[in-house]
């Protein structure tokens, strides 16, 4: 809960924030089927390498970038993975009166140009890993607006995944509820009524940097467990 001091603090740091999450999960469910646990986005890298390792699973990351509003350059109309999966957030393209040709080219633009990039840059340019037939758990740091969480769910949709749940320290309220109903589970210690910004529900909050997350994304070499 938030302490005296600090009323939105729910978490010292990270690492208390991953142990309050992983309380959260079925560890048996998860370690006696094949697992893979994905982290779907930078911060969310740190929450999958725990996780990853409290149930011996495989980890790694699924990269996705986020479409802007051409007359907003702050505000994430839609998501594009490195699947091409495309999720568009329809009441912000409505508002804004943004034509979805202009989505959809964006959304290209940014997978050539970002997308690869970071697929080379974080994995060498090596393909995603095999989620055919396996449980999958699609790890952040949080979720806000659910967008990036969305076009993570497509993406391993389209991969072969068996089972698919979500796991997170902090979510709004209003963006689980809308999750339960396109996954098999969402695990969360706190879901926040106006969700507000990361930063505001930590003590100590500090971004993670390239070699920190490249170092857990390389490190993963759990081999997969042997069918009984």
């Amino acid at each position: 809960m938030p302490s005296d001091s600090n009323p939105n603090a729910y978490f010292e740091d990270r690492e208390d924030a991953s142990k309050q999450l992983i309380e959260t999960l079925p560890i048996e469910l998860f370690s006696k089927n094949e697992t893979v646990v994905i982290g779907v986005s930078e911060g969310g890298v740190y929450f999958a390498d725990k996780i990853s390792k409290a149930i011996n699973a495989q980890m790694d990351i699924l990269l996705a970038e986020p479409i802007l509003a051409p007359n907003n350059h702050e505000v994430a109309i839609a998501m594009v993975s490195e699947t091409e999966e495309v999720v568009i957030h329809k009441a912000l393209v409505d508002a804004f009166e943004i034509n979805e040709d202009y989505v959809y080219g964006e959304a290209h633009r940014k997978y050539e140009e970002e997308v690869l990039s970071y697929v080379y840059k974080y994995r060498k340019g090596k393909d995603l890993i095999s989620l055919k037939g396996k449980y999958v758990i699609l790890a952040d740091e949080c979720i806000e607006t659910g967008l990036t969480m969305m076009v993570a769910l497509k993406s391993v949709i389209a991969r072969g995944a068996k089972n698919i749940f979500i796991a997170t320290p902090i979510l709004d309220k209003g963006v689980y509820q809308n999750l339960l109903t396109v996954c098999d589970g969402v695990f969360c210690p706190h879901k926040i009524q106006d969700y507000i910004s990361i930063e505001y529900y930590y003590k100590h909050f500090e971004r993670l940097n390239f070699e920190e997350i490249t170092s857990m994304v390389h490190d993963q070499e759990v081999k997969p467990k042997e069918v009984e």
